[in-house]
């Protein structure tokens, strides 16, 4: 039986988008032309998720630049990447505050292994975008940051995430990072029925930036939802 591990390879390698963007927004694919980033995702994804389990589903935005946009692994930077997962990066070295978070929060939770046996982390768009902002430099864009944009993706999105449903998602509850990110989930969930419900936990990105001297709450938070949520 396929494992999880080469189901989530094989999604990553097929992820592609020919559709027409907005003018000043790219699309920023981590896997295509990536020798480097699809050796290091594989080895990842084979080193703790190649099993046949299920495992429930935390649901981010988009990839970023410094996180999944240089690793392929969703809130890993190559820092954690080298350090925690002992899975070594040639060539890039990036650090991405919100990684510092989620890799706090998982030691928390009980380490790489126990973590990843349980949970699933990707995004309801697997492609990220960078939007040319009035500097003329490229940024990190947000799928709803845009309406066109939004109305581009949105059946690429739903389709790509079905496929990642397939992999072994346990869909009674799905957790999603980010209020206004929720706000777009909710109207799609009650749309395609992906999850029976929805939970929400702060952003690590809104964590970091706004309340990073209170981490270690957000942290028992996490840990008190997606190990004992209850209606």
């Amino acid at each position: 039986m396929e494992t999880f591990a080469e189901k989530v390879i094989q999604f990553n390698r097929q992820l592609s988008f020919s559709g027409e963007l907005p003018e000043h927004i790219r699309i920023l694919n981590p896997f295509e032309n990536n020798p480097e980033i699809n050796r290091i995702s594989e080895q990842f994804y084979r080193k703790y998720y190649g099993d046949t389990s299920s495992r429930k589903m935390i649901i981010g935005i988009n990839p970023g630049r410094l996180g999944s946009g240089a690793t392929g692994i969703p809130f890993t930077d190559t820092k954690r990447l080298t350090e925690v997962c002992q899975i070594p990066v040639q060539s890039v070295n990036t650090h991405e505050p919100s990684s510092v978070f989620v890799y706090d929060m998982i030691r928390a939770y009980g380490g790489v292994k126990r973590f990843y046996k349980d949970f699933y982390i990707h995004s309801i768009c697997p492609l990220g975008f960078v939007v040319r902002n009035s500097k003329n430099n490229w940024v990190n864009c947000n799928y709803y940051d845009d309406k066109k944009l939004y109305e581009i993706m949105y059946d690429f999105m739903v389709a790509s995430f079905r496929k990642q449903l397939e992999f072994g998602i346990d869909r009674e509850t799905g957790y999603v990072l980010g209020k206004k990110n929720l706000s777009f989930i909710r109207k799609i969930n009650e749309k395609e029925k992906f999850f029976d419900r929805l939970v929400v936990l702060e952003h690590p990105r809104y964590i970091v930036q706004y309340k990073s001297k209170e981490s270690d709450l957000y942290i028992a938070k996490y840990l008190q939802i997606l190990t004992g949520y209850r209606d």
